[in-house]
């Protein structure tokens, strides 16, 4: 036993060696802790008042092992064996993993294990029914004494257990969200105590036993999210009376809607949304006041009569927040006792049914509405009429659905009230007249949809400029006119934009020449797929960025179009130019800044000076002297510091003219090679510019107070510090909760990339940035990622009369431990690929959570080995936990509604790691020891592009379907 054993046993005077045992081995594997929750577990503090743990007082075995919701990653050790006296495990939510020990069998007094939402893979221990090793009586042949059997959330495969029927005090059973295929087993009808039966979210196919249906105990009863079929037995309100839950959505299930249910009056949720059930809603749910879910979205409800909808009215006495009612064969008029609904009512999807008339202003009751569905499909639903001032009042409304319809008149102002919409959908109608101006007001407006109207006059800059449109705006089929406010520029996150079939020009451009297609189209990083036709452009049609994609840029109908790549047809432009004046107005204020930036770092003088023949910017900050640093710094003070590196030391600091906050780079030249590391880093950036890479406000070398040298750059200011910084939090940082999401940490990834594969193709010599690591990326207030720290920076040399010299100047070991690729250390002369190594290990590092320093990675083991080891079966149990919490939070907020208000959260989590697994292939790609296995960054950027929009697809698609 080692010291720390001795200690807690010694210390414990009636403990239990064997408990304490099994305990620390519990701990040892244990690989991620962020809430110190072992850190308890010393000799300091008797065992029984470890977290987690609690003893029985008479004999101070353990009997209770509670540690949900911990965060903790690890896998179960088969020593839990010896934990004899357990009556309780609870691992809930954690990320444990690995195979369940069939160890676990032993534990004959278990009453509660509960291991939902984990990440176990295999088939559960098949002995957790029948314990027969030599150390538990033989006559116990079953856990009779188990209660909660919870296995949800895991990768668990295989069939269902039949012997789970054998445990007959059994209440709970959950095995939600894991892999099981084959039919119910006929045995869990013996379970007479059963009260939550979760089986949703797994591949279950064939009928569900009718035993089952005549567990009279069963209050939570969700088998969602699989492939089963059959008929609800129309007796199922008798048969089970305390229903609280029944949810079977997408699923294959069919026939009458059960009638019965309207008797069940404790039900809270009933959702069969996605299946094949006939008939119609009972009209006699005014009993049913505690439900607040009724989803029956995309069935076979309804008979196409005008009657169809009366049953809204007896849903006037029930809690209601979420009503779906979408895609049936309801016909008649949208009844007036909508208006009655519940005001707690949070979604409300009917459209793509029969429906015709108005909306009805009662609607206006509706004030917790946050999405309204009143769509049409086609040959469905035909709203006709205004829209009524009635829904400017729904100030929750978040998204808001009336397409392919025909209401008519213009787009009424008062929706710009809807502050809080991130989805518009108002094409396919016969709305006419201007857009109004007032749209601008939705601030968080992220996909708007106003094509094939009869929309006029020009587009307002107020709306094409909200920076929060990221996903869509097409605005085609319209006879809108004028010019296309230069504001597009300010979506840069935007997925698709088209503005076809239209009579709309090109703003003003730099050479006052109207028609061409503007710079900033090109410049739009996240733009997909890009629609000009049947416009009246002319002029050269750039090749870059979209324009390089012909099945992504759609531009026929313009006949005075030239130029652009081959595949788009167009005719070669002329040779002769004419003289374009300048207007400064229009230059980007960066470009600005970096010419004012080379200008500076041509001359390295005594002063700190800029060229007085820049243009004027913003970021200009001419002559600043060293005692200005020293005041902007606070004298250098410890408070203002940031980071420290190799070369130098980076502080905050307030610039005196305008207050502005920037970062400063102090050279320690005292250091050996922090001068050439200051005049390489100036040689680098003043040759480049891109959005990705730390931008360069001013430098100096001067000398200061004491007459010594004194060296400096000044850069951008960024936010939200250092990547490492969010990867690697430490303890006792006052932000513990401070959490890169899955989604942030692809986006960082692609910003990365786009600035690596700039410096290797796009610029006029390429440059390898030799030490890529989290530190030198830096976050900016909107989370987006710029590398930086270019002082061991090494520019290829290129000779079109000899390709043999593409080769790096320098065959220097360059680079931090843990990102160098293995060929620098056999005098492999630097190059691109060598980048490529660097980005592939700390793409490793930000979805794994490790430094390829951590002390688990030894002999044999590198990050690079362990997760390709993993993959792709084992790729979430490698994964950092964390980066999935803000996935989940905004449609997860509680256990409950995570079974049944959304019902193809399985398929979503399946799409999820699928991204997560094509992520992390490309970082096992690119951290090849081999460098000619490694991809290029062009490559790697428009695959990570491809996962993120897979992503976002899946995002935006449940949303569609299920708000």
């Amino acid at each position: 036993m080692n010291s720390g054993l001795e200690s807690a046993t010694a210390a414990a005077t009636r403990g239990n060696e064997t408990d304490i045992l099994a305990l620390l081995d519990f701990k040892n594997l244990i690989t991620q802790d962020p809430l110190r929750v072992m850190s308890s577990w010393n000799d300091s503090v008797h065992f029984c008042n470890w977290i987690g743990v609690s003893c029985s007082s008479s004999n101070d075995r353990v009997i209770t092992l509670n540690l949900n919701s911990k965060k903790l990653a690890g896998s179960i050790p088969p020593s839990i064996r010896n934990l004899t006296h357990l009556t309780v495990i609870n691992l809930y939510e954690n990320s444990f993993s690995g195979e369940l020990p069939q160890e676990m069998g032993r534990l004959w007094r278990l009453q509660q294990l509960n291991l939902t939402y984990n990440s176990f893979v295999g088939k559960i221990p098949s002995n957790l029914s029948h314990c027969k090793e030599l150390t538990i009586p033989e006559q116990l042949s079953s856990l009779s004494k188990l209660v909660v059997f919870g296995f949800g959330g895991n990768n668990l495969t295989g069939n269902i257990p039949t012997w789970i029927g054998n445990f007959s005090s059994l209440f709970a059973l959950s095995l939600a969200v894991n892999n099981f295929v084959g039919n119910i087993p006929n045995e869990l009808g013996r379970l007479s105590s059963l009260g939550i039966f979760q089986l949703y979210g797994n591949y279950l196919s064939g009928t569900i036993p009718s035993s089952i249906y005549n567990l009279s105990s069963i209050y939570y009863f969700s088998v969602a999210q699989n492939q089963l079929r059959g008929q609800l037995p129309q007796d199922i309100g008798l048969t089970l009376p305390k229903l609280r839950v029944f949810g079977g959505g997408v699923n294959n299930f069919t026939g009458v809607f059960p009638v019965s249910l309207s008797n069940v009056s404790g039900l809270q949720v009933l959702d069969f949304a996605q299946n094949s059930l006939t008939g119609n809603i009972p009209r006699n749910l005014k009993n049913l006041k505690s439900l607040y879910r009724l989803n029956f979205d995309e069935n076979n409800l309804g008979h196409c009569e005008i009657d169809d909808l009366n049953f809204l009215s007896s849903l006037a006495n029930c809690s209601l927040e979420v009503l779906g009612l979408a895609q049936y064969h309801y016909s008649g008029e949208l009844p007036s006792s909508i208006g009655n609904l519940s005001t707690n009512l949070q979604i409300f999807t009917i459209g793509r049914n029969l429906i015709h008339g108005s909306i009805s202003v009662g609607i206006e009751n509706l004030v917790n509405l946050y999405s309204l569905g009143l769509e049409a499909g086609y040959n469905s639903n035909y709203l006709s009429g205004n829209v009524p001032s009635a829904i400017g009042k729904l100030q929750n409304l978040g998204a808001l659905y009336l397409n392919l319809n025909r209401f008519s008149g213009s787009i009424p102002p008062f929706i710009g009230n809807l502050t809080r919409l991130t989805r518009l959908f108002m094409e396919e109608n016969r709305f006419e007249g201007s857009i109004p101006d007032s749209l601008g007001n939705c601030k968080n407006l992220q996909n708007l949809n106003l094509s094939s109207n009869n929309l006029n006059g020009s587009i307002p800059k107020q709306v094409i400029g909200l920076s929060s449109l990221s996903i869509s705006v097409v605005m085609s089929n319209n006879s809108l006119t004028g010019s296309i406010p230069s504001e597009v520029g300010n979506l840069r996150n935007l997925v698709e934009l088209d503005l076809s079939q239209n009579k709309l020009t090109i703003p003003e451009s730099s050479n006052n020449m109207s028609g061409e297609i503007p710079e900033f189209l090109s410049k739009l990083r996240d733009l997909k797929y890009l629609n000009l036709s049947f416009n009246d452009f002319e002029g050269e049609v750039s090749g870059e960025a979209i324009f390089s994609n012909a099945s992504a840029v759609s531009i026929i109908g313009n006949d005075k179009l030239c130029g652009g790549i081959p595949d788009l047809h167009l005719p070669s432009c002329s040779k002769k130019k004419k003289e374009k004046p300048l207007n400064l107005k229009v230059i980007i204020s960066v470009t600005i800044a970096v010419v004012f930036a080379i200008a500076i770092l041509c001359s390295v003088v005594i002063f700190c000076m800029t060229n007085s023949k820049a243009p004027p910017s913003e970021d200009r900050h001419v002559g600043m002297s060293y005692s200005e640093i020293v005041k902007s710094t606070n004298g250098f003070s410890a408070e203002n510091l940031i980071g420290s590196g190799s070369f130098g030391s980076v502080y905050k600091g307030t610039l005196s003219d305008d207050g502005k906050m920037v970062a400063i780079k102090v050279m320690n030249l005292q250091q050996r090679g922090a001068s050439k590391s200051f005049i390489d880093e100036c040689d680098a950036l003043r040759s480049i510019r891109h959005r990705n890479l730390l931008r360069i406000i001013t430098a100096c070398s001067t000398i200061d107070h004491q007459g010594n040298d004194f060296k400096c750059l000044v850069f951008e200011f960024m936010a939200n510090g250092s990547l490492d910084k969010w990867l690697h939090p430490r303890v006792d940082e006052q932000d513990q909760t401070k959490r890169l999401s899955f989604i942030q940490r692809l986006n960082i990834a692609i910003d990365i990339a786009s600035a690596l594969d700039y410096l290797h193709h796009n610029c006029e010599t390429p440059i390898v940035h030799c030490d890529l690591k989290p530190s030198n990326v830096l976050l900016d207030e909107d989370m987006t990622a710029h590398v930086g720290d270019f002082g061991l920076a090494t520019f290829l040399l290129e000779s079109s009369n000899n390709p043999s010299k593409s080769e790096a100047i320098s065959v220097v070991l360059k680079g931090s431990i843990g990102y160098i690729p293995p060929e620098y250390g056999l005098n492999v002369q630097v190059s691109a690929l060598g980048d490529v190594y660097s980005f592939g290990i700390l793409l490793l590092e930000m979805f794994t959570g490790r430094r390829p320093t951590d002390d688990m990675f030894k002999d044999d083991l590198s990050i690079h080995k362990f997760v390709a080891m993993a993959l792709p079966e084992h790729a979430m149990d490698v994964i950092d936990p964390t980066m999935l919490d803000d996935e989940t939070a905004d449609d997860e907020t509680n256990e409950e509604k995570a079974i049944i208000t959304n019902s193809n959260a399985r398929g979503n989590a399946s799409r999820t790691q699928e991204c997560i697994v094509s992520a992390m292939r490309i970082g096992v790609s690119c951290s090849s020891s081999s460098p000619g296995e490694r991809m290029a960054m062009s490559s790697v950027v428009n695959k990570l592009h491809d996962i993120r929009d897979s992503f976002l697809r899946s995002k935006s698609s449940r949303w569609k379907k299920y708000e």
